[in-house]
């Protein structure tokens, strides 16, 4: 069992030999304990308003309370605080109630999922009826791929794709290729090519640690290529990527070509709950009738409301798009002018990349205590050496807010040598 919890992560608590449920919770206590007594402990502080550019945080032993400015929303377009979105989840809640009461295929499937469904079918250029809603985004991938791919199928997915994505593939032979390597995924595509019923290519559309897209054309080509099927998840590029928002799909021009899209509600449009939208009608509604998960629990609720409209303001309001690439560029212009290494990001996830678990750490707890509210992100998220600052830009942070922000991780690189 790990005892120095200067090179700890939660990893190491997962499942500790020879220990009990009761013993492995005691032991993460312990971990839990050196964190809140370094002030490291920058994980499930309490939010005292709405999500936004600026947050409150109550007080809570060395968290003083006040506003501190967020890096920590991925609320991209500021949807979450839109007066139009705001009056159609009200809207929804006024007419329905707080609950659907039964799962889709029980009671539970109202007009409201009709419409949204409709919506988020013809938002990505498939006819009405080629999308289902799940109660997350998590379990838009979990849930689907764990009903989809079968021991007698094959996942062949990139090293950083999302957990809910890992954890979907878990009933199916699996083939991980390093990051958007296109060599190592056609080494895995030809050696697969007459063995499994079914060659599904998983990838994300944007990364959400690293914050660079996937190089979906060729991805897409030499997966058709060996006659696959092709899965993108673009939780973090809609709304963000691409001349209407349409995400890294569009930005490659591919839209029409993927076979599988899925992604979540819980960013851009401003609500929870997650999609799957497919060229193929019929997959949909397999998955209706065969994704457990979507099969017996309850249907989102009347909120998901809001979403309907939120997909309409991409159109209808491109000016939040644009503010928020404005502040992409300067913000990563900041950080570069200091010295910072930010990778190779190309959304709206910027990481500051510092490596060292324990200055990892530090420099969290100091940009907290300068009021910058920010994801200090170690491994299992990110491997051993890649421990970084993640941050996560709105179109409605002003320059004053990423000027200070600036400001702070100067003083903090400085500190800390880490440029």
């Amino acid at each position: 069992m790990k005892t120095d919890f200067t090179t700890a992560s939660f990893k190491d608590f997962e499942n500790i030999p020879n220990l009990n449920i009761y013993e492995r919770a005691k032991a993460h206590e312990g971990y839990l304990n050196y964190l809140s007594e370094n002030e490291f402990m920058n994980y499930r502080l309490l939010a005292t308003s709405g999500c936004g550019p600026e947050i409150g945080l109550a007080e809570d032993g060395y968290i003083k309370k006040g506003n501190y400015i967020s890096f920590v929303c991925n609320d991209y377009l500021g949807f979450t605080q839109h007066p139009e979105v705001k009056k159609a989840v009200i809207a929804g809640i006024e007419k329905y109630g707080t609950g659907a009461g039964a799962s889709p295929l029980i009671g539970g499937y109202f007009d409201y999922h009709q419409e949204l469904e409709d919506k988020i079918s013809v938002f990505f250029k498939r006819a009405k009826g080629s999308s289902i809603v799940y109660t997350t985004g998590y379990t838009s991938n979990s849930a689907s791929l764990l009903c989809l791919l079968k021991k007698e199928d094959i996942a062949i997915v990139d090293m950083a794709v999302h957990a809910s994505v890992y954890e979907g593939i878990t009933g199916t032979t699996v083939k991980r290729f390093l990051h958007n390597n296109i060599e190592a995924l056609e080494r895995i595509l030809a050696s697969s090519k007459d063995t499994y019923r079914t060659k599904m290519v998983i990838i994300d559309g944007v990364y959400s640690q690293d914050g660079d897209i996937a190089k979906l054309k060729e991805i897409l080509d030499i997966t058709h290529k060996y006659d696959g099927v092709l899965l993108v998840d673009d939780a973090h590029g809609i709304g963000v990527i691409g001349e209407t928002g349409r995400g890294a799909m569009e930005y490659f021009d591919v839209l029409d070509k993927v076979d599988i899209i899925t992604g979540t509600f819980s960013k851009t449009f401003g609500n929870v709950g997650g999609y799957l939208v497919a060229n193929n009608p019929e997959l949909i509604s397999y998955l209706q009738f065969q994704s457990r998960q979507y099969a017996f629990s309850a249907a989102v609720t009347p909120a998901i409301a809001g979403v309907t409209k939120a997909i309409e303001l991409i159109d209808e309001e491109p000016q939040w798009q644009k503010q928020l690439w404005e502040n992409i560029t300067y913000y990563k212009k900041g950080l570069l002018d200091i010295g910072l290494e930010i990778g190779d990001t190309k959304s709206a996830i910027i990481p500051v990349k510092i490596g060292d678990v324990y200055k990892n750490s530090l420099a969290g707890k100091m940009l907290l205590e300068n009021g910058i509210y920010t994801n200090p992100i170690m491994y299992p998220a990110v491997s051993l050496k890649d421990s970084r600052i993640r941050m996560s830009l709105m179109a409605t942070h002003t320059k004053e807010h990423l000027d200070k922000a600036l400001n702070v991780f100067e003083n903090v690189s400085k500190k800390l040598q880490i440029a």
